[in-house]
């Protein structure tokens, strides 16, 4: 152990990132903390000219490159590898925050669980499990050639807790934290014990994939939903995407270097509570 690094953990000088979901707005301030912190991030997405757009405001002895890809494309994956290997020489660290949800495989008064259909399923599925999983394969073989390095996946409250209604979306995320696990451990037995795997829980956040759950379409007061969330969030309020930042640079740093195979809530005290 350098004990050098624990007494700067989050200088990430040389770090060589590549994050999927980077534009999202969970994405975002990751992307920023990591370049304030001297890292130097490839953010995939499949619109290039808006992550560029938004990368070219970052300040930071780090840098970020936008790179076009769709984390369910293996080939684009490949060809985003190519760059990052041309651009950075190495990688080192993963972040897979892509995901989200789609309307029509979210129940509701006017589609029921019975109608609801394969193809809205099968995206929502496919996005938060295959575009977790796909990035794994293609970038983790770079962290194999070194034997070392961070896998670090973007789960979801919904995964320990499923709600109502979003059931395609509560089960993939319930398969990323199986896979998380799974991937820890394949990761250390197979390959390096230097390879670590986790992943963090977001519990509420306002984002545009579950604010037309959360909140009504005129004035932004809570709905029903909203409510009895806030009320079960001991903290009682939803969680600011900074709030993530803490967690995300922790479990990529070296003071979590005994740390893999974990799935990390951080959702204001949701899990916690009983609600009696």
């Amino acid at each position: 152990m350098d004990w050098t690094t624990i007494d700067s953990p989050f200088d990430f000088t040389g770090r060589a990132v590549c994050m999927t979901g980077g534009t999202g707005v969970l994405g975002r301030p990751i992307v920023e903390a990591l370049v304030r912190r001297g890292a130097r991030v490839a953010v995939l997405a499949r619109n290039q000219a808006r992550a560029q757009e938004q990368i070219a405001h970052l300040n930071g002895p780090g840098r970020a490159l936008a790179i076009a890809a769709d984390v369910l494309d293996r080939a684009s994956l490949q060809q985003a590898l190519d760059i990052i290997s041309r651009e950075f020489g190495h990688l080192d660290t993963l972040i897979n925050a892509a995901g989200g949800n789609h309307p029509r495989a979210t129940t509701s008064p006017e589609l029921s669980f019975f109608d609801l259909p394969a193809d809205a399923l099968r995206s929502a599925f496919d996005l938060n499990l295959l575009g977790t999983l796909l990035p794994c394969q293609i970038f983790g073989r770079m962290l194999v050639e070194r034997s070392e390095g961070v896998i670090l996946n973007l789960s979801s409250m919904n995964a320990f807790r499923p709600l109502t209604r979003v059931v395609a979306y509560a089960a993939a995320k319930a398969a990323v934290n199986s896979f998380t696990q799974w991937l820890a451990v394949h990761m250390a037995r197979q390959y390096s014990p230097r390879i670590r795997v986790n992943a963090v829980a977001p519990g509420f956040f306002l984002t545009e994939q579950n604010r037309f759950l959360l909140t009504q379409a005129e004035g932004g007061e809570l709905t029903a939903r909203g409510r009895s969330i806030i009320e079960h969030t001991p903290m009682g309020r939803f969680g600011n995407p900074e709030d993530l930042l803490g967690a995300v640079l922790w479990l990529l740093s070296p003071s979590a270097a005994f740390i893999t195979g974990v799935v990390l809530p951080v959702d204001g005290g949701f899990s916690a509570f009983s609600g009696v």
